[in-house]
């Protein structure tokens, strides 16, 4: 269940002294972002088997359609096992979010590990070999652009059903990946600028009593992520209780885009 905005003031006057730890770290002093936000999410299509494992290394990305060298590794991927029949019915799980430069993504490399294998409905454990994947990564075409300031939410969709295949009277299973890429905008976002700047307040994107998104400024500077289109109203709440409240009203998100709205003046009381 959502707060409502003023349970959540009350917070924002006892985390003052640590709510730098909120704020927008990708942002300048103007909340102007700087970079786009990527989150690779994996999901899957059923198969006909009690447990497919795959065993994420590493993630690449590529930003050049002309450059087949320009790989760099993103940081912070979720390494491990994972089992693709637990994220089937539209669940998913993430398993990096970086921030990569604005422009463009070409192509990723899903680099996988040694410890991939299926349990048949029988309760039998089958090996998978990967060798493409595994040495040098499964390479998959997005070519799309990713805007800056707004989470860009690529998901990886692994059809189970046509990735594995028996090969021939061996008993040996080849994992031979078919992955669908889904790039796509999460909601839209707000930013904008708070004075006196060296006034830390919190930000709150409101709908009726519903605090939808919040954070706090940062050297004059707030950036709101990931909401959904519509309109709301931003509170504006200062940690310096010297100063007033303050809000604008009917500020409007639009999918996959940044509203910027005018810097908001903090009164004294």
């Amino acid at each position: 269940m959502r707060k409502t905005w003023k349970n959540l003031a009350l917070g924002t006057f006892m985390l003052g002294g640590i709510a730098t730890l909120a704020a927008c770290s990708d942002s300048d002093s103007n909340g102007a972002p700087d970079k786009a936000r990527l989150q690779i999410s994996l999901t899957d299509d059923p198969g006909d088997y009690a447990e497919v494992w795959i065993d994420v290394k590493e993630i690449r990305f590529n930003g050049s359609d002309a450059d087949d060298q320009n790989w760099v590794v993103l940081p912070g991927v979720k390494a491990g096992a994972y089992n693709l029949l637990d994220l089937v019915n539209d669940k998913d799980t993430m398993l990096v979010d970086a921030e990569i430069p604005t422009g463009k993504i070409s192509q990723i490399r899903l680099v996988l590990g040694d410890n991939n294998f299926l349990i048949t409905n029988e309760g039998e454990r089958i090996a998978l070999t990967t060798p493409s994947a595994q040495q040098s990564g499964l390479k998959l075409n997005i070519h799309q652009p990713v805007v800056a300031g707004i989470i860009n939410k690529l998901t990886l969709d692994f059809d189970v059903a046509k990735s594995i295949v028996k090969a021939g009277n061996s008993g040996k299973y080849i994992l031979k990946p078919v992955i669908r890429t889904v790039l796509e905008a999460v909601g839209g976002n707000i930013r904008g600028g708070v004075l006196p700047d060296s006034v830390q307040a919190a930000v709150l994107a409101i709908v009726g009593t519903d605090t939808v998104a919040s954070t706090y400024s940062l050297n004059g500077g707030y950036l709101l992520r990931g909401i959904p289109a519509g309109a709301y109203n931003l509170h504006f709440l200062p940690t310096d209780t010297n100063f007033l409240p303050a809000v604008k009203l009917g500020v409007p998100v639009v999918l996959g885009q940044v509203t910027t709205v005018d810097t908001v003046k903090l009164m004294h009381k």
